[in-house]
């Protein structure tokens, strides 16, 4: 449970606080979310997230401060497509009358492993789509900042209709025949399905925990048989298995990849934008073809 008492709930949700008395009070589920919630609502809103940076809200415990956080809100944003398992009971909990907002409404979902992928917003395209529904939600909600949220909704989506381009070109940059990845954990289809790439993500292999000898044993098996040129793995740390798995397997091992959350503010993916484009750099760098020997060092060999 993750009210620890009848008690202490009632106390703490009887007592909202807000930064500014002025400001929209709103929630996002996740730190990603919450990013481009702020990019809309600059200072008309004041904006608290649940799932915080480097957080895994796939396996997040909701806690008495979170219901405190809804209980304040006038609206909820949440991904959607089943992202927040926990996110109803925590609703109903905190017994908020805030507005639920779901941010990937009309995003077409694509098939994941396990049902319908929640990561919509590893495609700018959909990216998009949630901020045009973050626009009419804080548009509603405070009708006198409709011009305000219009305007930094246009200036905030002409980014992301530059960062589409900018993904794309890198991308392409990358020979076709190496576009080929194997990833611990499934959040990267739409990402793929936009931009020509494939992910390989083996089954089992989890977000939840360090990487077992079956989990390692699956990387290797996956990267051997379809010739990925790298592999990155979200959740092994240790440097001798990531060594193992380029030795047995001759892929180049990538650095971290930001699919769920953000970095903290000193971090390489502080915002959305800064996430996809630190993103995009390490698949480049990774899927680099190797260099070639110079013609003096051909001619000694």
């Amino acid at each position: 449970m993750f009210l620890t008492s009848a008690a202490a709930a009632l106390i703490m949700l009887m007592t909202p606080v807000r930064a500014d008395p002025s400001s929209l009070p709103v929630v996002a589920s996740f730190s990603i979310l919450g990013d481009l919630v702020k990019s809309v609502g600059g200072d008309r809103v004041d904006v608290a997230t649940i799932v915080g940076a480097n957080g895994d809200a796939h396996v997040y415990q909701p806690t008495p401060r979170d219901g405190r956080k809804l209980a304040a809100a006038r609206l909820v944003f949440v991904n959607g497509l089943g992202f927040e398992g926990w996110i109803d009971r925590l609703i109903a909990a905190s017994k908020t009358k805030a507005n639920i907002v779901t941010a990937s409404k009309s995003v077409t979902a694509r098939a994941g492993e396990h049902g319908v992928d929640p990561h919509a917003w590893q495609d700018v395209a959909n990216a998009l789509i949630y901020v045009a529904n973050i626009r009419d939600a804080l548009i509603e909600a405070d009708p006198q900042g409709a011009e305000f949220y219009k305007a930094n909704a246009n200036a905030y989506q002409a980014k992301l209709t530059a960062l589409d381009e900018d993904i794309r070109q890198g991308v392409a940059s990358i020979p076709k025949e190496r576009r080929r990845i194997v990833s611990t954990h499934d959040a990267f289809g739409y990402f793929a399905a936009r931009y020509g790439l494939e992910f390989i993500a083996p089954q089992g292999v989890s977000t939840e925990s360090e990487a077992s000898a079956r989990d390692i044993a699956r990387i290797i098996e996956a990267a051997k048989q379809h010739k990925v040129a790298a592999v990155f793995l979200e959740t092994i740390v240790d440097p001798r298995l990531t060594q193992r798995i380029a030795a047995e397997t001759g892929a180049k091992v990538g650095g971290a990849l930001y699919s769920d959350s953000l970095s903290d503010a000193t971090g390489p993916a502080a915002t959305y934008i800064d996430m996809m484009r630190h993103n995009v750099r390490e698949l480049t760098k990774a899927f680099a073809p190797p260099p070639q020997p110079s013609p003096a060092t051909r001619e000694r060999e």
